[in-house]
């Protein structure tokens, strides 16, 4: 590649992105279209597609964000998973590099989720100041960008499974709504990339480089134009302002461990919804006691990861549910919002293969030795076939991003505590998916159901988040501060709530509006 951008510390004619993935890369890459200019700063290393192998605990460990984090309160990752509250990417692309793929649209409904069903008891519920009606051509926009199979794009969807098969006929014979699952995997080759192979280790990253990620498509892309400089292995550790309050730069540690400022004109922070809200609250000063940007005292709180838990059947004949793309298929019978049930708001159902290694971890976390159950389940793993549940998980101000009191990273900084405790709606809903989950199986013979616990989740949202008044959250309808105007939330955690779908594509629908706010900002010099 020729003509890549290097630019100067003291350079305050730039956008800075803190972070590389669905909403940081994007950002960049749609700046650099403009012609804006911008620096890339990613904590983790630039991975090629011969980093990427066919090996789940091989590229867990080479690609997962690991630094010491704490898991508390009331959920069992703080029994099970205390120091891994989150699973993402270290690395220049992000998560985008570990996604399933699955590319589905928030329901109008889930944009106004307080206008739907009111207050709720022990819930910070809230509408999100931007309809479905104003996101709609940004969907179509991302859909087409990131090649999403399906008739968003009047692309074939992706080849049928036999994992896929199982659970159309099961949907057919219970009654449920069954849909091939709309995938920003290539099922032709498209923009440069080939079509999918069917290799089943989506979430180690994509060897071929069939799936969308800011890796391989956003990010090359921008640096092409000469506009974007991407520095790997550079940590952010504190966003500097002026006496006006308005960012001035970023103070980053490079990988020897040299601190260096870089001045900015527009500071974009894309870090995902823990590292996000922990960097605020890193970058108090006297102007912000409690936190950059945080004067409503929202930064942190309201963290979501979807009500989750897996389910997986063994059934008399083999399935073989690795073999194709990890999430092929999707039932949708109960995505409606419909307190009748005993819940507010909906979830899918998204069939999802788990191979050997992540499944014998996750069967039954925490428990000593291997034991009968776990061993029979494995013995019968051919037999196997699972779904993952992705439920809207209620907004509550005390799930949230808090910084240790005395405990430091390698950097320095404080490590970040992240608490949850389940409100009692994903409690009732997660237990009516493993009900209907049931019947799905026995439905087509499964001769044992096992219902897992939530795994450490990839779909991280809220802790800063979107509100019309500054006084009920941290950005505006543009992900803009309202207490720093030329800082902006480029990533999940300016979601409202979480809706019943994989957050990604609206991630990046998110990001190209965004784009375009600040490119019309720019150009009139209002930042």
């Amino acid at each position: 590649m020729t003509n890549i951008a290097k630019f100067a510390l003291d350079d305050d004619s730039l956008v800075v992105i803190i972070g590389s993935g669905a909403g940081g890369g994007t950002v960049a890459n749609e700046l650099a279209q403009k012609g804006i200019s911008s620096v890339v700063l990613e904590a983790g290393k630039r991975f090629t597609l011969e980093d990427l192998k066919n090996n789940e605990w091989e590229m867990f460990m080479k690609l997962s964000w690991l630094d010491k984090r704490i898991s508390a309160g009331g959920w069992h990752h703080s029994k099970n998973h205390t120091n891994l509250p989150a699973w993402i990417v270290k690395g220049v692309g992000g998560s985008s590099i570990h996604w399933a793929g699955v590319s589905l649209r928030f329901k109008p409904h889930e944009f106004k989720m307080k206008s739907t069903n009111g207050n709720i008891e022990g819930a910070n519920v809230a509408d999100w100041p931007v309809t479905y009606e104003e996101v709609a051509p940004y969907y179509v926009k991302a859909e087409h960008k990131m090649g999403v199979t399906g008739k968003a794009t009047d692309t074939p969807d992706l080849p049928e499974s036999s994992h896929t098969k199982l659970h159309r006929i099961a949907a057919e014979r219970t009654g449920m709504t069954f849909t091939n699952a709309p995938m920003a995997i290539n099922s032709v080759p498209n923009d440069g990339r080939p079509a999918c192979q069917q290799i089943g280790f989506c979430m180690q990253g994509c060897r071929i480089g069939a799936k969308w990620s800011t890796m391989y498509t956003e990010l090359p892309k921008a640096e092409a134009t000469g506009l974007c400089e991407i520095r790997p292995n550079c940590m952010v550790l504190k966003i500097e302002h002026d006496e006006s309050g308005k960012a001035t730069g970023v103070l980053y540690v490079d990988k020897d461990g040299n601190k260096k400022l870089q001045k900015a004109r527009i500071v974009c922070v894309a870090a995902n919804s823990i590292e996000s809200p922990r960097l605020l609250l890193n970058s108090a000063s006297q102007m912000f006691p409690d936190g950059l940007a945080n004067s409503s005292g929202q930064v942190g709180r309201n963290y979501m990861g979807h009500v989750t838990g897996g389910v997986y059947g063994v059934f008399p004949e083999p399935v073989n549910m690795h073999r194709g793309t990890s999430v092929p298929s999707l039932i949708t019978s109960e995505q409606a919002n419909k307190p009748e049930r005993g819940f507010v708001a909906g979830y899918t159902l998204e069939v999802l293969s788990l191979g050997l290694g992540f499944l014998s971890a996750f069967l039954k976390p925490g428990t000593s030795g291997w034991g009968r159950e776990i061993a029979e389940a494995l013995e019968n793993y051919q037999n196997m076939a699972g779904v993952w549940i992705c439920g809207e998980d209620l907004p509550v101000e005390t799930n949230r991003i808090t910084l240790h009191p005395t405990e430091k990273d390698q950097h320095g900084l404080p490590v970040p505590v992240i608490t949850k405790t389940d409100h009692n709606n994903d409690v009732v809903m997660r237990n009516h998916a493993y009900s209907q989950m049931a019947k799905l199986y026995k439905s087509v013979g499964a001769t044992k159901v096992h219902n897992l616990p939530a795994y450490p989740s990839s779909h991280n949202m809220g802790t800063n988040r979107m509100s019309e008044h500054p006084s009920d959250g941290v950005v505006n309808k543009w992900g803009q501060a309202h207490d720093v105007p030329n800082l902006f939330i480029s990533d999940g955690s300016q979601f409202v709530t979480s809706a019943a779908v994989n957050p990604t594509l609206t991630i990046v629908a998110l990001a190209i509006r965004q784009a375009d706010h600040i490119a019309g900002l720019m150009k009139s010099g209002q930042v």
